[in-house]
């Protein structure tokens, strides 16, 4: 199955945004005319849109889930098309690869299931470019086997996402050290700086967060090394439907990333081989 890579020049920063969940097509699709005039400022970034047509993990039976997956796809459709921009999702079930792949150009695997053989094989099989989440379980070096599986189901472009790993109860922490670490497995590796401010199930059941983190732990994993973000952008994230305590609001999106893309291009240059011994 043909291939076509969308990290084409490693001058540009990769950023995956948008909103958690595919709320409706008007909040997906004023994120992502954001997004694209934010691209058309800023070259140096590589956007790609995303957003969940599920929140099959949620804490409590009784969160919202969201649009479901023929919805969804819509709404990742008509961003595609409106706004010229690539799109990705994540996905739950072995089944639905190839669905997501007649829309998406990436491929996401959430966390819980990063180990889940069938999903990997799966997402390898669509020829897509597939994001793998590093599951808050597992340490950075594990993310090897995850690699080796995807590589031999042929996944073409592998981006490894980081986004922390569980610290005692209801607490996550990012080991900066992971980045140089995974490179070596897969050259594409993505600071989920949303995920990453996460307080699992910190409220009665409700994801918490402390999203005033977001901009120093993202300009953080710059420097150690990291070639991509991943953040979720809300215009209203008071009344967001999910990880409202997570999510970066829209109107001041611009200024951290504008910071980012400042410690991205000066410690670019920077390699994972370097030493002080």
């Amino acid at each position: 199955m043909s291939h076509v890579s969308l990290w084409r020049d490693p001058q540009r920063l990769l950023l995956l945004a948008g909103p958690c969940s595919l709320e409706s097509p008007e909040i997906s699709l004023e994120v992502a005319a954001f997004l694209s005039s934010l691209q058309k400022k800023y070259p140096e970034l590589q956007v790609v849109f995303k957003g969940s047509f599920d929140k099959a993990n949620r804490s409590s039976i009784h969160s919202p889930r969201g649009v479901g997956l023929q919805r969804g796809l819509e709404i990742l459709k008509a961003v595609k098309t409106t706004y010229s921009l690539p799109v990705t999702t994540d996905f739950h079930l072995p089944e639905q690869a190839q669905s997501i792949a007649t829309i998406c150009d990436v491929v996401q695997i959430p966390a819980f299931l990063c180990r889940q053989t069938d999903m990997l094989i799966a997402a390898a099989r669509t020829g897509k470019t597939v994001s793998i989440k590093k599951g808050q379980f597992l340490s950075p070096k594990e993310m090897r086997y995850v690699v080796e599986k995807l590589r031999e189901a042929d996944a073409q472009e592998i981006w490894q996402m980081e986004r922390g790993a569980s610290f005692g109860y209801q607490n996550l922490v990012v080991d900066m050290r992971g980045f140089a670490i995974m490179k070596a497995f897969s050259p594409t590796v993505i600071f989920d700086a949303t995920h990453s401010v996460q307080i699992p199930g910190g409220n009665a059941g409700i994801t918490q967060g402390e999203r005033v983190f977001t901009p120093i732990l993202a300009r953080a994993a710059l420097a150690a090394g990291a070639n991509g973000l991943f953040f979720e952008v809300h215009p209203d994230v008071a009344h967001a439907t999910c990880d409202a305590a997570n999510q970066c609001p829209m109107d001041i999106f611009e200024g951290i990333i504008s910071s980012c893309l400042a410690v991205w291009k000066l410690c670019r240059s920077w390699t994972a081989q370097e030493s002080i011994e």
